[in-house]
C-alpha cells in the first residue's frame, strides 16, 4: 500500500492532466473538498483523507486502487 506522498503525487498527476500546469498542494485540497490548512495538518501528521479520497475517486469514477496500490 501507498504512503501519504504516494497517494498525493498519483493524485496530483492526475490532476495536471487536465490542467497542463505544476499543480500545487492548494490544489490537491482543493479537489478534495478540504481547506488548504487542514489539508497542511494532514500531510504534517502523514495522516491519509480516506474520506476525501475515495469521494474524489467516485466523482472522477476513478480506480481507488490506482492511487492506494502500486500497480505493477
Amino acid at each position: 500500500m501507498r504512503d501519504f506522498y504516494s497517494v498525493i503525487e498519483e493524485l496530483k498527476r492526475y490532476l495536471s492532466r487536465d490542467a497542463k500546469k505544476k499543480i500545487l498542494d492548494k490544489d490537491v485540497a482543493d479537489a478534495l473538498g478540504i481547506s488548504q490548512a487542514n489539508f497542511a495538518t494532514l500531510k504534517r501528521r502523514n495522516s491519509m483523507p480516506y474520506e476525501n479520497i475515495l469521494l474524489f475517486c467516485q466523482k472522477e469514477k476513478l480506480c481507488v486502487r490506482e492511487f492506494f496500490f502500486a500497480e505493477l
